[in-house]
């Protein structure tokens, strides 16, 4: 398996940029059904009830917004939910930067870049244990995989890092870390490698 790369110079730590001085959690990426963003709702709800400065911040468009904006409501979120639409690069590395951890609760992704965007930043993940999610986050390590749905256990993990600032610090410092090992230059030599062993397999049995 070769992982693709991230620009670790471009998604990277900045100290001009400190952590949001609530637990801040985000949401990156299209605003599908199929991406489960409903279950983050339901886990900020039931972490907000022992905790009340929870907020969670929404990137992205996507069809399923006008469901997640009723969602939100019905669930008393309108103070602790954002709903920020599209934003620029600048923008996005910015939140990145100063979210407590971003959460990807998709049933499957092909890998998660979001993942691996935040850990570059130093932003450690909590994400679905799905094909894919798990690939991107190294449980306990890097961040956190919850069973996917389990609202509950993802709230438990919200709360965990609401209430431990520098267990943030450290899964942030081993992200970054795990990022700067995916570079583009090493997934370029794992693929070139791969195609000279299948080649020279080939020859062999020609």
């Amino acid at each position: 398996m070769i992982h693709p790369g991230v620009d670790a110079r471009h998604y990277s730590p900045d100290p001009a940029t400190p952590r949001a001085a609530r637990p801040t959690f985000l949401y990156l990426g299209r605003l599908k059904r199929y991406k489960g963003v409903e279950f983050a709702f339901r886990a900020v709800a039931a972490a907000r009830q022992a905790r009340s400065d929870i907020t969670l911040d929404i990137c992205g468009q996507g069809d399923d917004r006008a469901r997640l904006e009723a969602l939100a409501a019905t669930l008393g979120l309108e103070d602790a939910v954002r709903f920020l639409g599209f934003v620029a690069e600048e923008e996005k590395c910015r939140l990145l930067r100063q979210a407590w951890a971003v959460v990807f609760p998709s049933p499957k992704e092909g890998w998660g870049i979001t993942n691996v965007e935040a850990a570059a930043c130093g932003t450690p993940a909590l994400a679905s244990d799905s094909p894919g999610l798990r690939e991107s986050v190294r449980h306990g390590v890097t961040g956190y995989l919850v069973p996917h749905g389990d609202a509950r256990a993802l709230a438990d993990r919200m709360l965990a890092l609401a209430g431990d600032p520098a267990l943030v610090e450290r899964l942030g410092r081993a992200a970054r870390s795990f990022a700067e090992g995916l570079s583009w230059d090493a997934a370029a030599r794992a693929t070139v490698a791969h195609i000279q062993q299948t080649i020279a397999e080939r020859e062999g049995r020609s």
